[in-house]
């Protein structure tokens, strides 16, 4: 059996066609963050299992995650964005995977994700781990990160196209660094105690954008996958940077008055 787990704030506008595509799963749990639009009642004409979790100052999902995963009752959990479209290629490939007796616990799944309106009709480098048992899996509760599985994992082969993640958000220039924005500040948390410095603020972020423009293959995208590189760098260097301005400003603590 498995669960799709759906993590949801504000998420009237594509949670309708994401549920339309996984209501032949054997559950369906929503774990809504006090939403203020018509999310609940959309997930309840769905039938779903809905959870609660405050939202108080989380500012993305991964808070969130591990109550979610632990509300659901199958022995396997499908971890699906309210933005985000499960094949039915995907769906029968998921439920082969459980039946077979090969130790693997986990698996990564690749997003088919859209820049400036057009999907990415390459193979796509952005691969998430998003199928796995429930039992021991936790999810850190900072942002961009993965689940903690009990067990081997494995990617799902390049060749199966098909059984990709079908992201329907198109984050425009403005949205993405608003999040940037956003997701530092709790990237200081995850990554505090780190001392970083000059070198890091100037070859980080240089390293993200040949890796992202040239080995994730956004140099085939033209002035759009420039861009997009671009902003891979910029939310590094931002990161970083946050991170050494709060290491300042807790040593700045003891000589304030």
């Amino acid at each position: 059996m498995i669960s799709v787990v759906i993590n949801t704030y504000n998420a009237e506008r594509h949670l309708a066609e994401c549920l339309e595509a996984v209501k032949d799963f054997d559950e369906i749990v929503v774990c809504d963050m006090e939403s203020t639009d018509r999310t609940v009642e959309i997930a309840q004409r769905y039938g779903c299992k809905i959870v609660t979790y405050p939202k108080g100052d989380c500012v993305s999902a991964e808070p969130a995650r591990t109550f979610a995963i632990q509300s659901a009752s199958s022995e396997w959990v499908l971890v699906v964005d309210s933005d985000e479209i499960i094949t039915p290629e995907l769906r029968k490939y998921l439920y082969e995977r459980t039946q077979a007796d090969d130790g693997v616990k986990g698996l990564y799944i690749a997003r088919l994700n859209k820049i400036f309106g057009v999907y990415n009709r390459g193979w796509s480098n952005d691969y998430q781990l998003r199928f796995f048992i429930r039992e021991g899996t936790v999810w850190p509760p900072y942002v961009h990160t993965f689940p903690t599985v009990q067990g081997r994992i494995e990617y799902i082969p390049r060749r199966r196209r098909e059984l990709a993640l079908i992201h329907l958000a198109d984050d425009s220039i403005r949205t993405r660094v608003y999040k940037t924005n956003e997701y530092t500040d709790n990237e200081v948390e995850k990554k505090r105690g780190k001392h970083y410095g000059a070198f890091k603020l100037v070859f980080d972020p240089l390293f993200r954008f040949v890796k992202a423009y040239f080995f994730k293959g956004q140099i085939f995208k033209c002035v759009p996958g420039f861009i997009n590189a671009s902003l891979d760098a910029y939310y590094r260097f931002i990161t970083i940077a946050k991170v050494i301005e709060s290491r300042n400003a807790e040593r700045d603590i003891p000589h304030r008055k």
